[in-house]
């Protein structure tokens, strides 16, 4: 029960902000600390205090704190993009995704190419104690993470040349 908690004197930063009076069972006072004024101000500057208040008491207590954290994050980055906001975001880090598995299919490649070479110059030389390398094997997969970024036959062409990755989310413009 956090809104119940005793706290010191000094108004929440969405009272100081308001320029009013913090009352004991003021709904910011828990979320917004007298110390975190920039907080407050950025979610006020994009959801306005009367909305903010209404989703904080439509939610039910135990999410409170977790709702305040993502409104102070959309308006956060609302403020730094706003025509796209946490799209734009997310739109980002699924470019860099796509450009990190790209990456990784291509050392993947390499070095698969240098294990078969190596292998060929090893059966060509006919000594065993020439060759000592060991056979390239997969990292453990964790929850399937790391099987999630593996190629498809349909990523790789007959060359074993990667496919132009265009077809990657992306945010459509009407203008």
């Amino acid at each position: 029960m956090r809104g119940h908690e005793p706290r010191s004197s000094s108004s929440c930063a969405a009272c100081k902000l308001l320029k009013r009076r913090c009352i004991p069972n003021c709904i910011f006072a828990p979320y917004f600390k007298s110390d975190e004024p920039k907080k407050f101000a950025q979610v006020h500057k994009v959801f306005g205090a009367s909305n903010v208040s209404k989703i904080l008491i439509e939610v039910p207590e135990e999410q409170r704190e977790e709702t305040v954290n993502s409104l102070a994050y959309e308006a956060e980055v609302r403020l730094k993009d706003p025509v796209y906001g946490c799209i734009g975001a997310i739109a980002m880090l699924q470019r860099k995704m796509i450009e990190l598995q790209h990456d990784l299919a291509i050392a993947r490649a390499r070095l698969a190419r240098y294990a078969a070479n190596s292998s060929a110059a090893c059966s060509i030389m006919h000594s065993s104690a020439a060759c000592s390398i060991m056979p390239f094997s997969e990292p453990p997969a964790y929850d399937g993470f790391l099987n999630s970024f593996s190629l498809t036959s349909s990523e790789m062409n007959q060359d074993g040349q990667m496919y132009d990755f265009s077809q990657a989310p992306y945010i459509i413009r009407h203008e």
